[in-house]
């Protein structure tokens, strides 16, 4: 189960960072948080702009509905997204994961 936290600018969503792989998407829970595998390595932000970029059109948001709070540098961060509902995510991850 995805550790989703109510926000009062929407949802944080905890992220288990990917980079480097063989191929970008959604790849289940792990711990808490959602897995993100991107194929951009981790240099100068490089593969937090490919997980956000995953995120959106996994789950059909809008790039300035995301917001990255923390773990710039790290695998584990935290996204905040923007004007949705704790309930509205939970169900567009579900269908994302299948």
């Amino acid at each position: 189960m995805i550790d989703l936290q109510a926000h009062p600018a929407g949802v944080v969503l905890p992220i288990k960072a990917l980079p480097g792989s063989r191929s970008k998407g959604l790849k289940g829970e792990q711990n808490g948080a959602l897995k993100v595998a991107v194929t951009q390595v981790a240099e100068k932000g490089k593969a937090n702009q490919a997980i956000i970029d995953v995120l959106c059109k996994a789950l059909k948001l809008r790039k300035s509905q995301v917001e990255l709070l923390s773990g710039e540098t790290s695998a584990q961060k935290r996204l905040l997204i923007h004007g949705i509902t704790l309930d509205e995510l939970q169900s567009r991850l579900s269908v994302a994961l299948g």
